[in-house]
């Protein structure tokens, strides 16, 4: 297990918070910004991708961009010998929707299968198109399981996914006991970005009953107490998306992270 696989998958520290950037969303130099407004916050782990308008020449400088951004304020809080309770040491990971949307420069890629998907290229195709890539630049692959339930988003619609409804329990926790025996690392439950409710709390329960590994819960989560809800049921990660693009003003967005993730624990 890489570096990055390891971070992800520690699950000591309790419940942690990432975001997603969409490169298609938002000018690099924007996602830079909002990256290190998470990172004050006290995100985590920044996930670069998502979006079906996502190619290699956006994601690459969208990457680029917040690593530098991130490089630059590490080396700053090296100089100052004040400098204190923001860590700057966290990885940018892909999160790509396909082979189409990779770049060198990530710390690592959710190297992942859409295991209710109902098309072949979710399941395998895309993950064989890209895994030259992967192993040419030297990316750490961390082999997850992502599964995506009611209501599901475009995320849902594009990935061909047979829905995980609120009340199936048996079938969330046959997915995740499948994900570990598989040799996933981690196994995400994903409601769909910009979903008007979040992952059902009895399918986190079930699933984090149901496997050892790390879960990460993303989509409609918009709130402190949706984060805490998710936390409480068993996740590891808490991932938000959407609610990262609604403000321009870094130290706005900043304080309402702040806000969410200080309501996770």
């Amino acid at each position: 297990m890489g570096a990055v696989s390891e971070y992800m998958c520690n699950r000591a520290q309790g419940t942690r918070h990432a975001i997603v950037i969409d490169p298609a969303d938002q000018t690099p130099e924007i996602a830079a910004n909002r990256a290190l407004a998470a990172a004050h916050a006290g995100s985590k782990m920044i996930l670069v991708g998502g979006s079906s308008d996502t190619d290699m020449d956006n994601v690459h400088a969208t990457i680029v961009a917040i690593k530098e951004a991130l490089e630059l304020v590490t080396w700053a809080a090296s100089q100052d010998s004040d400098a204190h309770g923001v860590s700057w040491e966290i990885p940018v990971v892909l999160f790509p929707q396909g082979a189409a949307a990779l770049s060198p420069a990530a710390d690592g890629i959710t190297f992942m299968m859409l295991m209710n998907s109902l098309d072949q290229r979710f399941l395998i195709g895309e993950q064989v198109k890209g895994a030259p890539f992967v192993k040419k630049s030297g990316i750490e692959p961390v082999p997850m399981g992502y599964l995506i339930c009611e209501p599901g988003g475009k995320a849902g619609k594009v990935g061909k996914a047979d829905l995980i409804a609120p009340g199936q329990i048996d079938r969330v926790e046959a997915y995740a006991m499948a994900a570990q025996f598989l040799g996933f690392h981690l196994f995400y439950l994903e409601a769909g970005s910009g979903a008007d409710s979040p992952v059902n709390t009895d399918l986190i329960r079930a699933a984090r009953e149901s496997c050892d590994l790390p879960i990460i819960v993303g989509g409609g989560i918009r709130d402190s107490r949706a984060a805490r809800a998710a936390s409480e049921a068993g996740a590891d990660w808490v991932i938000t998306g959407n609610i990262t693009e609604e403000y321009d003003d870094a130290s706005e967005l900043q304080a309402v992270l702040t806000d969410l993730i200080r309501g996770i624990n």
